[in-house]
């Protein structure tokens, strides 16, 4: 007998059962007929028609030899009805959690192709929940709100929403690069390498540098501009045991401030926790982030050359010293600025503003 191919595509998802009335309607069989075929009980073959019970891989073999529909074919309908009813219970569940989606920067999210819709729906919850990577509500709490990890970031208790969707974007970018094993000392090593970079003033020249030395590293760099209400320069955390994430927002376009912020980024590497995530939001820092500002201010500008900083009084000075150091000039400029010692208004022709795309 040539087992009868059946298409299953219906909107509404029926019970196996339906289909299975409309065999043996076909085949001029009745239940008792198919359960003396089958050997299953009378009663059984009536619950799975009225949908009370399952068709389990063992019926699915008996079924098939009785009416010649393929096995695949009862466990395909099978699954499709299961699979409907856990997501008729899964909708209910969520409609709980439909007032969640008015904190969510949802037309960010759409803007930036994250998500499809910013309606205030179940299925825009689904969305959201595929795209953080959880299963509601609760779960996305119970991740992407821990205090132990985000305890230093003001701008995160402000508007956990955005920082979290900012930094989910970053893992899901960080997941497309490549990375060798992280090795420290390769960074160690680099630190001049990446240094020297703060010379080139054309994106285009230093950002492939700057990527393809920090792959090498163990570090895969995304630059993502900040959403709203965020208020986040840079962030650094490990994805992988074996690989980290700095994740830059552009925030302020500013060469120097770039260049600070990632090597604040760098020396969370060095000198902080695995376990830790770390967030810069260019506030007043303390602890951990204080370190962080230490380490990339005396990378840029070595102590022992800070005392010259108080020596330069024109703009061909600070060229003179940015050349011995190797460094930019308006990462100079940028210190003098944020140590009072120049006007923000001084040394303008010196500083720099890139224009890049993101990641």
């Amino acid at each position: 007998m040539t087992a009868t191919a059946y298409r299953y595509a219906p909107e509404r998802v029926l019970p196996p059962g339906s289909t299975l009335l409309e065999v043996l309607d076909e085949r001029a069989m009745t239940q008792s007929d198919l359960a003396i075929r089958t050997g299953l009980s009378t009663k059984h073959i009536n619950q799975i028609v009225k949908g009370t019970a399952s068709i389990s891989p063992e019926t699915t073999i008996l079924l098939e030899r009785a009416t010649g529909v393929s096995a695949s074919m009862w466990t395909n309908l099978e699954s499709a009805y299961q699979l409907d009813r856990s997501r008729t219970k899964e909708a209910e569940k969520l409609k709980l959690d439909l007032d969640w989606l008015k904190t969510l920067p949802l037309a960010e999210l759409v803007k930036r192709k994250r998500i499809q819709s910013a309606s205030y729906s179940i299925d825009t919850l689904r969305e959201v929940c595929n795209f953080f990577g959880v299963a509601d509500k609760a779960s996305w709490e119970a991740l992407w709100e821990r205090p132990t990890a985000y305890r230093r970031s003001k701008a995160f208790s402000s508007d956990p929403t955005a920082v979290a969707a900012w930094l989910r974007i970053g893992e899901i970018e960080a997941m497309k690069i490549s990375c060798s094993p992280f090795d420290k000392a390769k960074l160690l090593s680099s630190l001049e390498d990446l240094r020297s970079l703060t010379r080139l003033s054309d994106p285009n020249e230093w950002v492939p540098r700057l990527k393809s030395t920090c792959q090498d590293i163990g570090i895969a760099v995304v630059f993502e501009p900040e959403i709203s209400g965020a208020r986040i320069v840079g962030a650094t955390r490990w994805v992988q045991s074996d690989k980290v994430l700095i994740q830059l927002s552009l925030r302020h376009r500013w060469s120097d401030i770039f260049w600070f912020t990632f090597f604040h980024e760098i020396g969370h590497l060095l000198l902080h926790s695995k376990k830790d995530v770390f967030i810069n939001d260019q506030g007043p820092h303390s602890g951990v982030e204080s370190e962080a500002d230490a380490f990339a201010s005396q990378l840029l500008i070595p102590r022992r050359f800070e005392d010259r900083l108080s020596t330069l009084q024109s703009d061909d000075d600070v060229k003179k010293f940015a050349g011995e150091l190797g460094i930019g000039p308006d990462i100079v400029v940028g210190r003098l600025q944020f140590e009072k010692r120049w006007p923000y208004t001084r040394g303008a022709a010196l500083k720099r503003r890139f224009t890049f795309s993101k990641s």
